[in-house]
């Protein structure tokens, strides 16, 4: 279903009408059930045309399409809302978005803020910008790729430098490791299925570096054996499936949250990781998958009761940059890292790095040692 807010998406102290923030299906699994969503989503857009069920080709319907296809759930909502901020500048201003030209995109792009935690509207950074215009340059490739639009105007229009280090933090080894033994410990004492459930989501994120989008949406039925492995399948970007070994810390993990939730369910099916029933609210019989905001708001919680420094700026996210610089200063190979992550660039493999381990292997000390042999004393 679409969740309503008042949002302003360009222009400091105008308050617009409402937009509808993109939610995922309880069960993404089920078939129809991603569309429905969107479906419903995409009708709260501006200034497009009405929807005519009648025409499959209609710039709603082909919306609809373009989101749903080869998108993880994160840029399914990244893009959603781009979308939107650009629709209700169009909206404002009362133009056509089929009739609207590279001028037109660079007066919005100069527009572009976003708002912080304390309703402050400020100037959005570089990579905001660049992921803005690469949505709505997508959304109008594919109008055109269908014939509906004539000419895609963000094609043209300058997209700003993005510096490509990773802005989350990454954590240092002992702090991850203060972190999985936080969430084993307090899974061994409370003994409950949702603690028992978020000790396996913190294990997956920091022992495999998945998107957070392929714990999200991996199944039981994912889960498997292949010669002596037992691993986990998952989509990735694309859409497209891979599989990842799971190491003992993991299984251990998965297996004590899975028992709990055998004794509870019976056999088991559906998504991997999954909300529980509610004490007290049998409206909330839970078996919902978990979504992107119940790991960050978990992680930022286990992360502060862990007593961990970058408890208030961590994110899913961190525990990619994580694995990639631990796996990096341990002396992996960029390439299997790069194939871990999944990354089709080796240069953002690289810019996952926090380069903490560089400072001690610089070739610097090396040219130094080098030169001071030939130096008189």
């Amino acid at each position: 279903m679409a969740v309503f807010l008042w949002k302003d998406l360009g222009v400091a102290g105008e308050l617009i009408r409402p937009v509808a923030r993109l939610a995922e299906p309880a069960d993404p699994g089920q078939p129809g059930a991603l569309r429905a969503v969107l479906v419903d989503a995409v009708g709260t857009l501006p200034a497009l045309p009405p929807v005519d069920p009648a025409d499959r080709y209609g710039i709603r319907a082909l919306t609809v399409l373009w989101l749903e296809a080869d998108k993880t759930e994160h840029t399914r909502r990244a893009y959603f809302a781009d979308l939107a901020a650009w629709l209700q500048w169009c909206g404002r201003g009362g133009l056509d978005p089929l009739a609207a030209r590279r001028a037109d995109v660079d007066a919005w792009k100069a527009t572009i803020t976003v708002t912080g935690r304390d309703g402050v509207p400020r100037k959005a950074s570089s990579s905001t910008v660049s992921r803005r215009l690469a949505a709505v340059s997508s959304w109008y490739q594919y109008l055109e790729d269908n014939d509906v639009a004539e000419r895609n105007p963000v094609s043209a229009v300058k997209r700003p430098r993005v510096d490509r280090q990773s802005p989350f933090p990454a954590l240092a080894e002992e702090e991850t490791a203060a972190l999985l033994d936080h969430v084993t410990r307090r899974a061994q004492r409370i003994g409950s299925e949702a603690a028992h459930r978020d000790a396996a989501l913190v294990s997956l994120l920091f022992h495999t570096g998945l998107r957070v989008s392929g714990v999200t949406t991996a199944r039981v039925s994912d889960l498997a054996h292949d010669r002596g492995h037992r691993i986990l399948w998952y989509v990735k970007k694309g859409q497209t499936r891979d599989f990842v070994p799971l190491a003992p810390p993991v299984l251990a993990a998965l297996d004590s949250y899975l028992a709990l939730r055998t004794a509870r369910e019976g056999e088991l099916s559906g998504p991997l990781l999954v909300t529980t029933p509610h004490p007290r609210d049998p409206a909330k019989a839970g078996g919902r998958a978990l979504t992107q905001r119940d790991v960050w708001l978990a992680l930022r919680r286990y992360a502060k009761q862990a007593g961990l420094a970058a408890a208030d700026s961590i994110t899913p996210h961190t525990s990619r940059r994580t694995v990639a610089t631990t796996l990096l200063a341990n002396g992996v190979p960029i390439e299997k890292v790069q194939d871990l992550l999944s990354h089709n660039d080796i240069r953002i493999t690289r810019g996952y790095d926090a380069a903490r381990h560089k400072l001690d292997s610089s070739p610097v000390y090396t040219l130094a040692s080098v030169i001071g042999r030939h130096q008189r004393d």
